[in-house]
Formats: C-alpha cells, structure tokens, sequence
C-alpha cells in the first residue's frame, strides 16, 4: 500500500510548532486521523514514560525534558508501533488508524532511521510468508543462500542509509539487529519446518556452518530487549536449543516434542545458563510459562512447572499475573463449580454463570464484534451443533464488543435473546475462564465444569 502523506501538512506543522531543541530535551508529536483512544501513551520497555491526550484536532505533543536514547514504543491502543529518539530529537509522525502501520509516516530528527525500521517491520511479514510458501522446502544449502542473499541485500540498504544520514552507535546497532535477527530466527526455525512441510521422519543433519551466526549473538544487550525481531529470535533459538540439547541427553531425536512438561523444563534450564539480563530473562521465562500453561492443564503437571519456574525465576517482575494464570486453570479443572461471573444480559440485567448453568447441560462460547469473520463462522458451527447435539444448551458470551454493537449482531443473527450475554468484565472473564485459544468453549453440567478447555470445532461432547 502506498503511504500516502500531505507533506505540506507535515512540513507545516514542523515549521509552525517545533520547540527549539535542547541537548538533553525530547519533541515528540503527530496527528493521529480517525483516533480509536483518547490517548498515545509512550513506553521504554515496559514502563510508561508519558501519556498525551489529543486535542480537538487529533493531535498530540509530547515534551521530555531528559530521554535515555534508544528504542521506544508509543501505544494508541490497541495498536502499537516503534520510535527511535535520541537527545535533542524533535520526532513527527502521522497516521491513520484504518491502515495503521502502512500509513505511519515520520518526519522530523532521526526520520530516516524511524522510517527505516518501519520499513523492515513491514516487509518482514512478506518475507515470512516467502518462507512458509516457498524457502522452508528448499534443502539446507540453497535455503541458507537465498537467507543469507535476503539479509545481505537489508544490510546493503543500511549502509547506504549510515552514509547518508550517519547513525549514532545505538540506533546503527538497533537497525543492524532488527535485520540480522529477523533471518537468523530463520535459519532457527528451519530444520523443524522443513521436516514438517515435507512430512520427513527425522530432522536434517546440518553443517557445523549452518548456525556460524551463533558465535556473535549477544544474550544481555539492553538496547535490543523490547526489539521485536531479537526477542522472537532469543525464543526460537532457545527452543531449538533446548531440544537439541534434550535430543543428546534424553534420547529425542523426531523433532517433536511429546511431553511438553519435560520440554519446557529444558528451556526454564536453557534461559538460565545463557540469560543473564534481568528483564529479558523475566520475559522470556514468561513466555514459558504462557505457553506451557495456556496448552498444557493438567494440574498435577502444571503443579511441578509451577514449583521449577519459581526456582529458577521466583522473583520475576510478572511473577503475579503467572499465577493468576496457574491459579485460574487450577480453578477450572473437571467437577470444579462454574465460576461465579457476572454477565450483562440482552436486557441489561446481571445474570451469572453459574445461574445460567444450573439444571442443564451447557457449552459456553466466546466471540469479539471486532472479528466478523471468526464470530459468523462460530455462530455457523453453533447452528451445526444444535442439531447434532440438541441435549446441549449452547449460550454466547461476547467481549470487547460495544454494547449496541452486540445487541445489532444479535439481532442481525436472530439468536434466542435468552442464549447471548455480555462480559461485564473482560479481564475477570479471561483470568476466570482463560480465554484461549479463540474457539474454545467450556463445557458444564448443573453448574460444575466438564471440560473448560474444549474447542468449539471439536466432536468430544
């Protein structure tokens, strides 16, 4: 998609608003067309440095009076998007929330390595899928040549930027690994998608050259913690590292990991002995813990997860919503009682869960008014079920959906009014219920749980 910009507009409001930069100072400011929040909010690492409201014009302005140059993040939510600033900067940027990324523009200090880094963010999503369609299949030594001829090619374009625009050390550094990441997290994932996509029975013998890159990865660089190609590589790497490791040490050796228990203890080891920085390792181990926990429910073994992560990681900074996750699927395992939450009903009155599930069988399914496609074919799936299986209640519960927008899908669908109901709060709803993944459904028998984690598109009940 062409971004297209009013560059008057821009050059304009550069020239009228700009405040006179000072060494230590930051300007940060832009206009944002068709808003979706009050707000942009601007983040380094995790935490929020300053928020700005939009005036009555979509625009908003930032004044730092001191920054610690380096990688940024400003949120409008619910999306998202980098910013490079270094002392002194005065940074713009407009766009339209419609095409969010496509139509982020920055102009100002530092424009070209901002506009840089968003180039390679959004052409790393056609790059993936050139991997998926076309590369993964290939064998190792042509696939490592058209990586490595992709990644020289970025590479190229940089240096050409550098002589242009002469980068400081950080934001080189930043570029330099936004680039080399994004294919080495490749060459990561390789041998598994590989076998996977040619349906082999065992995992290719690779060259001692194949992973030569290793040799130079940093494992504690602050400036990279919150860059997304480097934190996706540190996750595919430790992964295939740790089944690596595994394969020698315990006998695996199909490229699957059956026992996702034992595995995923293997990467709580693995974060350990090479992770030393303290917020990279705390996310990374909470990574673990997500995807062991939202995939894995038995309570036993999720009991002895639990024990190893807070021995290797009893201190991490998302060590509370980690439990909030473990003690949420504790609390929803077979023969528990249904938790007792209260939904908005198509009258506007307060019913909950258990109520709805008392007497009867039932199976509970979620849907956003934000994804038409994902709730037209659940509501399809749903009309299937009560006819293959009409001893069941089938009851929707809707979240992230403005109220009026709700009550015209279910009108629009001509649903039964007394089967749809709303979240009167999403995040007691996902802790509760652990809404994951999409399809799930829960299934309940005179208010006790049957099985919270079933699938909408599944025959198992």
């Amino acid at each position: 998609m062409d971004k297209v910009l009013p560059i008057a507009l821009v050059l304009g409001l550069i020239g009228c608003n700009s405040p006179v930069s000072d060494s230590k100072g930051v300007f940060f400011a832009g206009e944002i067309v068709n808003p979706t929040s009050e707000y942009v909010v601007l983040y380094k690492g995790s935490e929020a440095v300053d928020s700005a409201k939009l005036d009555d014009t979509n625009r908003f302005s930032f004044q730092l009076d001191a920054v610690d140059d380096g990688l940024y993040h400003f949120n409008h939510s619910p999306e998202q998007q980098y910013v490079y600033l270094e002392k002194g900067d005065s940074v713009w940027i407009r766009l339209n929330t419609l095409y969010f990324d496509e139509s982020l523009v920055f102009s100002g200090t530092n424009e070209e390595l901002n506009n840089f880094l968003l180039e390679i963010f959004l052409e790393d999503e056609e790059v993936e899928q050139l991997m998926y369609s076309d590369l993964f299949e290939l064998e190792i030594d042509e696939f490592s040549e058209k990586v490595e001829s992709l990644r020289k090619e970025k590479i190229q374009d940089l240096e050409d930027l550098n002589s242009e625009a002469e980068l400081s050390d950080i934001a080189y550094e930043i570029a330099k690994a936004s680039i080399n990441y994004t294919f080495y997290r490749f060459k990561e994932v390789y041998p598994f998608k590989h076998k996977g996509k040619l349906k082999e029975e065992q995992l290719h013998k690779l060259p001692p050259t194949f992973y030569a890159y290793r040799s130079g990865i940093d494992y504690n660089n602050r400036n990279l913690i919150y860059l997304r190609p480097y934190y996706d590589f540190m996750k595919s790497h430790l992964g295939n590292l740790s089944y690596m490791t595994c394969s020698k040490s315990c006998g695996k050796s199909n490229g699957t990991a059956h026992n996702q228990l034992h595995f995923n203890q293997h990467k709580l080891a693995m974060i350990d002995s090479l992770v030393g920085e303290k917020e990279l390792r705390d996310n990374l181990f909470r990574n673990v813990a997500f995807d062991y926990l939202l995939r894995e429910h038995d309570a036993d073994s999720n009991r002895i997860f639990i024990d190893e992560f807070q021995r290797f990681s009893g201190n991490n900074m998302h060590i509370e919503e980690i439990q909030r996750l473990y003690k949420g699927i504790s609390n929803i395992q077979p023969n528990s009682p249904v938790p007792d939450i209260k939904l908005v009903s198509i009258h506007d009155s307060l019913v909950s869960l258990p109520a709805l599930s008392k007497n009867k069988k039932v199976v509970f399914y979620f849907w956003s008014g934000t994804n038409k496609n994902h709730y037209e074919n659940i509501f399809n799936r749903v009309n299937e079920l009560k006819l293959e299986k009409p001893e069941y209640e089938y009851i929707g519960i809707s979240f992230r959906t403005d109220a009026s927008n709700w009550k015209a899908i279910v009108n629009k669908f001509e649903f039964d009014a007394h089967s749809q109901f709303m979240a009167e709060d999403f995040h007691q709803l996902t802790e509760s219920l652990i809404l994951y993944p999409m399809n799930k459904c829960v299934i309940t028998n005179d208010a006790l749980i049957v099985d919270a984690f079933s699938n909408i598109y599944w025959n198992n009940f």
